[in-house]
């Protein structure tokens, strides 16, 4: 524990395991994506993907070693779990979203942020 608090650093955006410069661990995710209230809904594999991006970024591992598989994949379990009762339950008065269009917004907005 107090190995890993000294493996803390500070970069502005709050403390990251092994950032770089600009605030992000260079092998972690840096989103998880949006799930709610799109048609089709979710997927159980796109749900347990979120979980394992969720664990990954809280752990610090992209792999985890031997010793700490078993908890990290319980963890993935857990989360996922949890996520998929979670979306179950949600509702929403806003009509449900297409993902090609919510993709082609996200692409013209980052041509836009990086357009040179």
């Amino acid at each position: 524990m107090f190995r890993f608090l000294a493996e803390v650093r500070w970069w502005g955006r709050g403390p990251v395991v092994g950032a770089s410069p600009g605030g992000y661990a260079e092998t972690m995710c840096r989103n998880i994506r949006t799930l709610h209230n799109f048609d089709p809904p979710a997927s159980e594999e796109e749900i347990r993907a979120a979980a394992l991006q969720y664990v990954r970024k809280i752990s610090g591992f992209t792999k985890p070693s031997r010793a700490n598989e078993e908890a990290f994949n319980a963890a993935i379990e857990a989360v996922a779990a949890a996520s998929a009762t979670l979306l179950a339950q949600l509702t929403t008065n806003a009509p449900a979203k297409n993902r090609e269009v919510e993709a082609a917004k996200a692409k013209a907005r980052a041509a836009e942020r990086y357009a040179a």
